[in-house]
Order: structure tokens, then C-alpha cells, then sequence
């Protein structure tokens, strides 16, 4: 019956049931070649992940990890020491050397040890990289041990990073995040390996123990090589490499007082007096009479958050960037090349203008010698009856103030705290305008004279002035720079800068301006030093701007002082922070005490900062030295013998300076 229906098919039936199976017979063959495809490619991919994972549980894993932390390694030192010069031939050796090591002793651990050290060595050296290009980005600086004592305070860097940060710096991370996402999607595993060959032991055995004995090597001569350089760590990373560096760090931070070179009192002050003696016979002598012309007058001491010379007297598309500073600054003494004393924090700026020495860096001269005594600037105005004050728009436990002014012991601690009105903030400071009127109505209730020392806060890192009620009171336009980190920058300057003319006003309103002397002062640099945006703005004020132009610029802060009856002065030869006490001790005729500085009215002609940089009228030393007017390099063999000895002498008084200060800090040697 079968047979005979399918006989009595049509043609059509009978042509689309052959179409339907050769179809069908096509589909199975593609899925055929589908599934040798598929079969193929897991084998691929099998294969692939066979490898994959023997390489990662082979010797060959730590070697080439170690090559790409070598080439981190350049990168960073590209972006921070050698952003401008030729890289060092001896620190790329030396970090050739100190990576080799490490690799070799990884190398002989058992296989799941060695994976896992490779990974967890390449993961701690990424970030130490990172963290110390960003910090350098920050500060120009590397990181410290001693930053770890001051993490309270990491507030302000963090609120910075965002406009640190740089796309190029994922580099830093590739590899790890290539091997995070082999491990968690299970393409790569640590295997452990099974019994390894006696004689394959021994060698690994004999070559760790080689390792070892050339890593401590390789260690005691890095911390060697940073003590030629003892207060430069550019210098110590060049000589020791980064991480050299950072274990001669540790070492010093856990035998800090081996640092200070004078241990007793008797030592320290007589090398002062030695040192002090030489710069009254070469520098004594003052271009004005000016002694005693202060004393019994009301003084403010006001220190500019991030307040750079290079915006004075300038203009950003036809409006003056800082036009109440300019004024006030034109019509009284205009001093052009004040210096930071430090790379680092507000606090340190504080700390060389009460005390006249160097700070201790990162700001652990107020966080960690805090009750050290000093002959500080508060003392020496109590000692002629002065009322003393200090003022911040912030909360005393930042920087440790409220205890450090204590411990000086100021009159009127005025913090965040004191103030009535705390209804406008900027970056989480109480803004310049309202601790500039609340400053003035505090001022007219005290006992005169009074001295006081007061700290904006409104130009700060990130510069957003998030919190500022009336964008109105910003009144330039940066044009190509706006949104960039420069272009906030210059915006909160021009705020500051309505802040400091509101200030003035009140003060005048009170009656305090006219017979008042006022210093007023950045307390360090804004903007990163090779901010592409800096370096095309100051291409635009100076075309012929040279790398030592920039190096000045990123150190030297605005500075202007008034005082009653004198007006139209210029003091263009190098000043610093260490010489503002010492300045007021000859205004009001007293006695500086032990100070570092000399008055910015005498005849000194070079100041030094505390890593070994050092500002002449002519000359600028950054581990060699420059002409200021060209940025050419000095070549001591062409050069007078007579200028070669002054360099030396620079060079010496500076280094005694710094052994000095750091002795005192340390051993509290004043007390």
C-alpha cells in the first residue's frame, strides 16, 4: 500500500521532496564544518590557555615581568627627574641592577611561590611608581616614609588628583590588569609543581643565596650614595635610582637623628655664630634706614594660599588677573623674588616665617616637632608688647595648629572654630571674604600694637572654589584655558584677589590701614612646573622663556609689603620666608634670636631652599649651576677663579645652613 502511494506521487512532490533532502543534507553538512570549527577553535583556545599558563608557572613569568617594571621604571624617571635632560646613564644601570636582583631571587622559589611573589612584586612596585609620579606631579617630590605620619592631612593632595592624573599613566597598570583578568577568568592558574631535581635545588639554593648577598650590596651602596646628597632627592634617585632611594629612606626615617649633624647645643650655636658673624661682615650693611621705623605699629603678616609672582601685574584677555594686588603692591614695596623655603605644604611656608629655619619636609616640623622650642616671631613681638594673633578659615587639628600656636604661644588663636559666620566655605575653608571681615572685627578689639599673622585658604588645590556663592565675584575670562587646571587656577587667583581688595577696604573702614605695616606673601607654587598650559601662558608673557626661567617661576611667590611713609621701593635681589623675621626684628628694633634669614633690606644676595637648590642675583643651582639671564649652564672650568670661589662659598653656607636647621629641628637643640 506503501509502494503504491508513493508511485502515485506527483512530479512536483517528488522534485521538492529531493530539494528538501539535499537541503537537509547541506544543513548537516555545515553543521559538520560548524562543529569542526567549533572543535578546532577550542583547541585553539586550549592550546593558547595551555601556554598562557605554562609560561605563567615557568621562570620566563618573573623575567619578563621584570623587564616591564624595568621599562616602568624609565617611564617614571621620563615624567619626573629627566623630564628635561638626558637620563642618567648610572641610574638606569643601577636600577638594571637592583631589578635583576630581585628577579633572580624570585627565580628560586618553588613554582606557586614564585607566580605569586612575581605578582604581588610587580603590583608593589606599580603602585610605588605611580604614587611617586603623582606626588612629584604635586610637589616635585618624591614620596617619604614620614608622609605615612601625616595621612590626616591627605585630604588636600586627594582633592587633587583628579587634575593630576594623566591618561598615559594606565601604563603604569596594563600587565596587572592583563593578569587580573587571565586570573579571574580562569584562562591562567598557578600550578604547583612537583618534586624539583636535588641538583636543581642546590643551584637555585646557591643562586638565592648569590641574590641576597648582592641585594644588601647593591642596598649599602644606594644608602652610601644618598648621603652625598643628603637634603636633594632628585639627586638621591639619580645616584641610588627610586628605589634606592626609598630604602635609604626608610633607613633614615627610622634613625632620623643620625641625620642631624650637631647633636649638642654648644655646637650648633657655634657654627650659627660663625655663619652669622661672616654674613654681617659680607651682608651686614642696608640699602635704606629703616631700623626701628615700625616699632609700636600694628602689623599683619598675611599669607596667600598658592599665590605665584608670574600672575602680578599680568593680564588674561584685556583684564588684570590680580588688580587689587597690583595696586597695593605697586604703591608701597615691591619685592620680586621671594622664595619658597619648601616644596611642600602650607605648613611648612608657616613654619620658616615664624622661626626662621628650614622645615622639616612634609610638613612634620608642625606634626611631629611641634613642642620643640624655637626663638619664634610671636616671642620676639611679645617682647616688645605687641599683641599676638593667628588666624585660618580652618579647623585646628589641621596641621596640628591649635597645638603648634599654643605651643608658641600666641594671644588669640582664631580657627574655623572662632568665627560667627561660617556660612560660606571654599574647598571646605571658611572663603577669604568672610574670614577677611570677621579678621578686621577681631583686629579692632585688640590691645594695640598687635601683630597677626593671617592664612587665606581660598586659592587652593583643585582651585574648583566649589562652595562660592557668586561666580560673579570671579571677573576674567581665561578663554583657552578655561576648565583646564591652570585656567581654575587663574580664576581663583582673580578670587583672592576680590577677597584681598574687600580686606583692604575694611581695613580702612576701621581705621587699621594707614598706620599699619602689612607683608603679605604666597606660601608656594599652584601649578604643576611643566603644566602644558603654564608653559604656553608664559611662553605668551616671555617667548624666550628657558628651563631655568621655569624652575624660578615654579618657586618664586608674589610679595609686596607696606609700610607707613615709605612708598615706591623695589627689592629685586633674592628674599625667602627665613628672611621675614629677621626683616621685622630690624622694623621694630629687636632682637631676631637665632634666625637663618637676614633682613630683606641688607645686602644678602642668595637664598636657599631646603633640597639643596640655591638663588643668587645671577646665579641659580639645581645640582649645577645656571645663568639666570640666559639659563645656560656654568662651566666652572671657563669661568674667573675669583666667581668659582663664590659658587663654592654659595654652595658651603648653604649646606651649613641646612645642617644647622635640621639639627635644631631634630634634637630640639634651642630648648
Amino acid at each position: 500500500m506503501v509502494y503504491k502511494k508513493e508511485r502515485g506521487k506527483s512530479l512536483k512532490e517528488r522534485i521538492n521532496e529531493k530539494v528538501n533532502k539535499k537541503i537537509k543534507d547541506k544543513q548537516n553538512e555545515d553543521k559538520i564544518i560548524e562543529l569542526k570549527k567549533e572543535i578546532n577553535k577550542e583547541q585553539i583556545l586550549k592550546k593558547i590557555k595551555e601556554k598562557l599558563n605554562n609560561f605563567l608557572n615557568s621562570i620566563w613569568f618573573p623575567i619578563i615581568v621584570g623587564i616591564i617594571l624595568l621599562l616602568k621604571t624609565i617611564f617614571f624617571y621620563q615624567n619626573t627627574i629627566s623630564i628635561r635632560e638626558v637620563m642618567d646613564k648610572d641610574t638606569v644601570l643601577g636600577t638594571i641592577a637592583f631589578l635583576a636582583t630581585i628577579i633572580c631571587m624570585i627565580c628560586t622559589l618553588p613554582n606557586r611561590g614564585r607566580c605569586i611573589t612575581t605578582i604581588v612584586v610587580d603590583v608593589f612596585i606599580s603602585v610605588l611608581l605611580f604614587a611617586d609620579n603623582l606626588y612629584h606631579t604635586y610637589s616635585s617630590s618624591v614620596l617619604s616614609v614620614a608622609q605615612m605620619m601625616n595621612l590626616q592631612y591627605g585630604e588636600e593632595i586627594m582633592d587633587t588628583l583628579p587634575m593630576l592624573l594623566q591618561v598615559k599613566e594606565i601604563l603604569y597598570f596594563i600587565d596587572i590588569i592583563i593578569i587580573a583578568i587571565g586570573i579571574c577568568t580562569k584562562t591562567v592558574n598557578i600550578r604547583k609543581k612537583g618534586k624539583i631535581d636535588l641538583k636543581k635545588k642546590i643551584a637555585k639554593i646557591a643562586v638565592g643565596v648569590v641574590a641576597i648577598i648582592v641585594f644588601f650590596k647593591i642596598d649599602v651602596d644606594f644608602i652610601e650614595k644618598t648621603k652625598e646628597d643628603p637634603f636633594n632627592k632628585d639627586m638621591q634617585v639619580k645616584k641610588a635610582t627610586i628605589y634606592g632611594y626609598h630604602i635609604a629612606d626608610i633607613e633614615n626615617t627610622i634613625n632620623i637623628k643620625k641625620q642631624a649633624k650637631y647633636t649638642k647645643k654648644e655646637d650648633v650655636l657655634e657654627a650659627y655664630d660663625d655663619l652669622k658673624e661672616k654674613y654681617d661682615e659680607n651682608y651686614g650693611k642696608t640699602n635704606y634706614d629703616l631700623q626701628g621705623i615700625a616699632n609700636g605699629k600694628n602689623v599683619i603678616i598675611l599669607q596667600l594660599e598658592s599665590i605665584q609672582e608670574f600672575v602680578i601685574n599680568k593680564e588674561i584677555n584685556g583684564k588684570e588677573i590680580t588688580p587689587n594686588l597690583n595696586k597695593f603692591i605697586n604703591e608701597n614695596i615691591e619685592i620680586s623674588n621671594m622664595f619658597m623655603q619648601s616644596y611642600s605644604s602650607t605648613a611648612d611656608s608657616e613654619f620658616s616665617t615664624v622661626t626662621s629655619l628650614y622645615p622639616m619636609e612634609n610638613g612634620m616640623s608642625y606634626s611631629r616637632y611641634y613642642t620643640n622650642e624655637y626663638d619664634d616671631i610671636f616671642t620676639m613681638f611679645k617682647n616688645k608688647g605687641y599683641t599676638t594673633s593667628y588666624m585660618h578659615g580652618n579647623y585646628g587639628f589641621f596641621w596640628n595648629r591649635e597645638n603648634v600656636y599654643k605651643e608658641f604661644g600666641v594671644d588669640n588663636i582664631e580657627l574655623k572654630d572662632q568665627f560667627a559666620d561660617t556660612s560660606e566655605n571654599i574647598m571646605g575653608y571658611l572663603s577669604d571674604e568672610l574670614l577677611y571681615k570677621q579678621a578686621v572685627e577681631k583686629l579692632k578689639n585688640y590691645n594695640m600694637p598687635f601683630v597677626s599673622y593671617i592664612v587665606s585658604a581660598s586659592s587652593h588645590t583643585s582651585f574648583s572654589l566649589d562652595g562660592l556663592q557668586d561666580r560673579n565675584k570671579v571677573n576674567i575670562d581665561v578663554g583657552k584655558y578655561k576648565d583646564t587646571f591652570l585656567g581654575n587656577y587663574l580664576e581663583s587667583v582673580n578670587y583672592a584677589d576680590y577677597a584681598f581688595g574687600v580686606f583692604i577696604d575694611e581695613l580702612k573702614e576701621a581705621n587699621l590701614y594707614d598706620d599699619t605695616v602689612i607683608l603679605l606673601f604666597g606660601d608656594h607654587n599652584g601649578v604643576d612646573m611643566y603644566n602644558e598650559e603654564l608653559q604656553d601662558f608664559l611662553k605668551t608673557i616671555n617667548p624666550d622663556v628657558t628651563d631655568t626661567d621655569i624652575k624660578l617661576n615654579y618657586i618664586r611667590v608674589a610679595c609686596g609689603m607696606k609700610i607707613p611713609g615709605i612708598k615706591n621701593i623695589k627689592i629685586e635681589k633674592p628674599v625667602s620666608k627665613l628672611d621675614i623675621k629677621p626683616t621685622f626684628a630690624y622694623l621694630i628694633n629687636s632682637e631676631p634670636g637665632i634666625s637663618l634669614g637676614t633682613n630683606m633690606f641688607a645686602r644678602k644676595d642668595f637664598i636657599s631652599l631646603n633640597n639643596e637648590r640655591i638663588v643668587t642675583s645671577r646665579y641659580y643651582y639645581d645640582e649645577k649651576w645656571f645663568k639666570r639671564e640666559n639659563g645656560e649652564e656654568v662651566n666652572l672650568e671657563e669661568i674667573a677663579e675669583e666667581e668659582k670661589n663664590l659658587l663654592k662659598e654659595y654652595y658651603d653656607d648653604m649646606r651649613k645652613e641646612l645642617d644647622i636647621s635640621i639639627s635644631i629641628s631634630i634634637n630640639n637643640l634651642l630648648k
